[in-house]
């Protein structure tokens, strides 16, 4: 079996941003390889409390070994987005000190071979996050209409080529499936001009199906309109995204929920609601130049992050 290996990234910043107090409930909605989640538990040890969401046995398995010293710590196999739920039934009524979500595949879901997520390696077309969910990216690929593929395509991949593309997938399928990532990935060269550049023609295509695999853009809003119900005053999110949909998303949330009016300019009294959070950082937070040579991929990282100031 693959050991599984995940880098951290911006682990200092976003557990900075959190203001770890010990005695206070935490929440990491993505636990991954458990970096950011020890270093949480390291900081509000030994009256704190931890609760850990992941969808992937493989990080389970390895977070568990890796923090298997603390007490203070309940790891749960199940999607962020069943956080009310699950909250409540472990009893917790507020989420007192604050929640993270690194909302990046992990480098061992990137390169696990089987996983399907590379362009760059034979595999099945999966995609998966959680391999007990039934839409792989075999089913994208092959069941989707052409207009679906090239809405996913545009919308999610912001690819450029997204007709061309979905018109020779189409084409292709009508012959016989396109079972693996190779075969897209070929595909997907052999239809699109070849331009200089250090992105590979499949990256943006290979990610909008990753997206829409995982649902990955409505958990994320959907997600943090439900922490607005659970979190005591003054708890923190700390969110670190990888892409410019899943950024734009956190960026608008959190300005609609921290702008004291939202009426129309000719409405003579505003009505709104006083705002429930407060920007800690106006602009996002990138990862330090040291850390990206470290790990290329933290480059494209944008770490933003509220307090909640709401009743």
């Amino acid at each position: 079996m693959q050991e599984f290996t995940h880098y951290t990234v911006m682990k200092k910043e976003a557990v900075d941003a959190l203001e770890c107090t010990n005695g206070k409930i935490y929440v990491d909605c993505t636990l991954g390889g458990g970096g950011h989640s020890e270093l949480i538990l390291q900081r509000i040890s030994p009256n704190g409390h931890l609760v850990a969401f992941d969808i992937d046995q493989d990080a389970i398995n390895a977070a568990s070994e890796r923090l298997k010293e603390y007490k203070n710590l309940t790891i749960v196999k199940s999607s962020y987005t069943n956080i009310k739920q699950v909250l409540k039934n472990l009893g917790i009524e507020k989420i007192t000190g604050g929640v993270l979500f690194d909302l990046g595949a992990s480098y061992h879901q990137l390169t696990k071979q089987e996983r399907g997520f590379s362009f760059s390696k034979e595999a099945p077309l999966d995609m998966r996050f959680n391999q007990d969910e039934e839409l792989t990216g075999y089913d994208v690929v092959n069941n989707y209409s052409e207009n679906e593929l090239v809405r996913i395509f545009s919308e999610y991949g912001e690819e450029h080529f997204s007709k061309r593309i979905a018109k020779e997938i189409v084409n292709k399928r009508k012959a016989s499936p396109i079972k693996t990532t190779t075969e897209l990935s070929n595909l997907i060269i052999s239809c699109t001009p070849h331009v200089k550049s250090k992105v590979h023609p499949a990256t943006r295509v290979f990610q909008a199906i990753r997206i829409e695999v995982n649902h990955e853009l409505q958990n994320v809003k959907n997600t943090l309109n439900d922490l607005l119900d659970l979190l005591g005053f003054g708890a923190i999110i700390s969110v670190i995204s990888f892409h410019s949909l899943e950024d734009r998303i956190v960026k608008q949330l959190f300005k609609y929920h921290s702008t004291r009016c939202h009426c129309d300019k000719t409405q003579p009294i505003c009505n709104c609601p006083p705002p429930v959070l407060e920007l800690v950082n106006k602009k996002p937070i990138i990862a330090s130049e040291k850390e990206i040579k470290e790990n290329p991929p933290s480059r494209s990282a944008k770490l933003r992050v509220a307090r909640y100031i709401g009743k």
